[in-house]
């Protein structure tokens, strides 16, 4: 298949899903075009079958605001029409599936392209209730031929809100590959941040206020009064300088640890004990998914996705939203019990791998893409006028 992919290609979890996504079918044999405003970040220079186009917004003084979404149709108008795409692939409901059904309609009946839609999280539970994003988002969302949600969770909340058949929506939950996370493929340095008798806490996140990174220092503090250890935040975002005025708060800035953005999140999560992830929601929860890989317990939330990823009392522990002392009570006891975090480790790894591995949920994006482009109905004859082709004459 020839297939085009547009995703965010910033740092965030459906960027990276969609960008392994690409990379994964490329090796299947697939011929992948990624079609976004910059390279995504974590696609090589160099892969075999995989080609990036990039989308320059037209500086003219009458498109006083970004006109992204119109420079993106026309770009994957372009690469359809040059690529003989048999479909695109779109990640998040605005502005993508809409540029996409612009460049479908500009192709009309001679190339009639597929277009499919992953829901990842708040496209639909944040931005997309917004009364002036409402309409255009059940708009896209109903205009593409095949939909995908990366949770249970997050398809009980489109069908909810986006009068939008619950039939019509395909779960194919987020992935991992087990061997990019696999703890001992990399090397540990623990030794750069903590000394031998201390623990490492970690989280990872774009530092947006669901994150509650405000909670992750609370719970921390505590975790630190019975177990010697340190925190270390991974990412960057709006309520950093919150996260940090508790930590002064609370009297622990020798503790925590900001690192900022980094590229190579397995390598860290090969040195984590615990991961910390009290979101006050979550559509599908990647990080947990990659600690998971990594064989690092999760305390998490019970909120959206995260029980569909992670197993209570299994894999780690579940909280109700703000519930801190109960958190912190939880990272305790796996902390201090070596045998438990043995076990939660071994079992975080299995399930990672035999229930979101790459070679488990991949296969599963091939065989939706081949039912919606089943469904498709046959280009007009390239020398019959469009009128003719459509039954007209």
């Amino acid at each position: 298949m020839k297939i085009g992919i547009t995703c965010y290609p910033t740092y965030g979890g459906s960027g990276a899903i969609a960008t392994e996504l690409g990379i994964e079918l490329a090796q299947r044999g697939h011929e992948i075009h990624f079609i976004s405003y910059a390279q995504p970040f974590r696609l090589p220079h160099f892969m075999e079958r995989v080609y990036f186009h990039e989308v320059e917004t037209t500086r003219y003084p009458l498109f006083e605001h970004n006109n992204y979404s119109l420079s993106l149709a026309a770009m994957m108008h372009e690469v359809a029409t040059r690529a003989e795409l048999d479909l695109l692939h779109v990640h998040y409901a605005i502005p993508h599936a809409t540029s996409a059904w612009i460049a479908k309609e500009m192709l009309g009946d001679r190339h009639p392209l597929r277009i499919v839609t992953t829901l990842h999280g708040t496209d639909i539970t944040l931005v997309g209730q917004e009364r002036s994003y409402f309409d255009i988002t059940r708009f896209s969302i109903q205009k593409s031929d095949g939909i995908t949600a990366v949770s249970d969770y997050l398809k009980r909340e489109t069908v909810d809100h986006f009068d939008v058949a619950g039939d019509s929506i395909e779960v194919i939950h987020n992935f991992v590959d087990p061997e990019l996370y696999r703890r001992g493929s990399h090397p540990c340095r623990k030794d750069t941040f903590l000394r031998p008798d201390e623990m490492l806490v970690m989280h990872v996140s774009n530092f947006r206020p669901v994150k509650r990174v405000q909670d992750v220092v609370r719970i921390f503090a505590r975790i630190h009064k019975s177990v010697p250890s340190k925190l270390i935040f991974v990412g960057d975002g709006p309520e950093r300088p919150v996260a940090t005025a508790e930590a002064e708060a609370l009297g622990i800035t020798d503790r925590v640890i900001f690192l900022g953005k980094q590229d190579s999140v397995a390598e860290l999560l090969a040195c984590a004990d615990l991961l910390l992830l009290p979101s006050a929601s979550e559509s599908f929860g990647l990080v947990a998914l990659e600690a998971m890989a990594s064989g690092v317990p999760v305390v998490s939330s019970n909120a959206g996705g995260l029980p569909e990823v992670v197993e209570d009392g299994v894999t780690g522990h579940l909280g109700s939203v703000g519930d801190v002392e109960a958190m912190a009570e939880a990272g305790i006891s796996i902390l201090k019990d070596n045998q438990k975090w043995v076990r939660m480790s071994v079992a975080a790894q299995k399930i990672a791998s035999e229930r979101f591995g790459a070679n488990v949920i991949v296969p599963q994006y091939e065989r939706y893409y081949e039912r919606v482009l089943a469904d498709a109905p046959a280009a007009a004859p390239a020398d019959v006028p469009l009128m003719a082709a459509a039954g007209d004459d």
